[in-house]
C-alpha cells in the first residue's frame, strides 16, 4: 500500500491540545505501517519549521521519532515541503531519514503517475503571495534568518502562522467548483500536456477526488487537522479515507 497525507500543521496554535493531536498522527503511523511501502507527506506537515545549524523545533519527538522507525524498518518516506514547511536544511533528511523533495515531482507507482506537488506556487497569481513565497524561498534571506535567535525565529514563525492559519484550521473552506477552484483549473491545463494518471495536491484543506478527461484524476487530499483525510493507492485504485 502506498500512503498520501499533507496538512498536519502540527504545532499550530489554532489547535487547541497540541500533544493530543500529534499522537493522532503517530497513532495513524501505527495503522499504515503493518502494510505500508512508501508514504508521502504532502507538505504543511509543521505549522512552521525552519532548521538553525545546531538548532531544530522544540516539540515533534513522537512524531519524528516513529517517522524514523518507520525509515528504518524499510519504509520509504517522502517528504514534500510547503509553505509552512519549507525550511529543512538537513536535519530531516540525515537524522530521521526522509527523502525531502523541494518542488513538484511525477512518479511511477505500480503502472500509474502521479504528479504530486503541495500546491502552493501553482495555482495564484496574486503578486503579494509569490512575492512572499519567493523571499521565503530565497537563499539569502534564508541565511539571513539564521542570524535570528531562534527562540524569536520561531515565535515570529508561529505568529505569522497563527495569524493566517485560523480561517483554515476553523475548517471554514469549502469547494468552489472546478471553474473556480484554483489547484483544479491548473490539474486540467497540466493534464492536457503530460502524461499522468493521478494528479495530487494538499494545501487547499479539502477532500476532493475529481475525474478529469481520459480517466485522469485530480486528488486534494484535505488535512489531518481538521478533517483527518489521507490517500491510498494499492497498485489499481485509489482512494480517500478518514482516520
Amino acid at each position: 500500500m502506498i500512503y498520501f497525507l499533507s496538512d498536519a500543521h502540527l504545532g499550530s496554535r489554532v489547535i487547541k491540545d497540541s500533544k493530543a493531536h500529534e499522537k493522532k498522527i503517530v497513532d495513524w503511523l501505527d495503522f499504515v505501517k503493518k502494510d505500508a511501502e512508501k508514504i508521502f507527506l504532502l507538505g504543511d506537515i509543521f505549522d512552521f519549521w525552519f532548521e538553525y545549524r545546531t538548532v531544530v523545533p522544540r516539540g515533534f519527538v513522537r512524531f519524528l521519532g516513529k517517522l524514523a522507525q518507520l525509515v528504518d524498518t524499510g519504509i520509504e518516506i517522502h517528504f514534500f515541503t510547503g509553505n509552512h514547511d519549507i525550511w529543512t536544511f538537513g536535519y530531516l533528511e540525515n537524522e530521521v531519514g526522509l527523502i525531502v523533495h523541494r518542488e513538484p515531482k511525477t512518479f511511477t507507482l505500480g503502472e500509474k503517475k502521479f504528479f504530486l506537488a503541495h500546491g502552493d506556487g501553482l495555482h495564484t497569481h496574486e503578486k503579494g503571495f509569490q512575492m512572499i513565497r519567493k523571499i521565503f524561498h530565497n537563499k539569502l534571506a534564508q541565511k539571513l534568518f539564521r542570524l535570528v535567535p531562534p527562540q524569536i525565529g520561531q515565535e515570529f514563525g508561529y505568529l505569522w502562522s497563527e495569524r493566517n492559519r485560523g480561517g483554515v484550521l476553523d475548517a471554514q473552506n469549502e469547494y468552489k467548483g472546478e471553474k473556480n477552484e484554483e489547484l483544479v483549473v491548473y490539474a486540467k491545463k497540466y493534464a492536457e500536456t503530460h502524461a499522468v494518471d493521478f494528479i495530487i495536491f494538499g494545501h487547499r484543506h479539502i477532500a476532493l477526488d475529481l475525474q478529469l478527461k481520459d480517466q485522469k484524476r485530480v486528488v486534494i487530499l484535505g488535512d489531518f487537522a481538521t478533517i483527518f483525510s489521507y490517500g491510498v493507492f494499492d497498485g489499481e485504485n485509489f482512494r480517500l479515507d478518514y482516520f
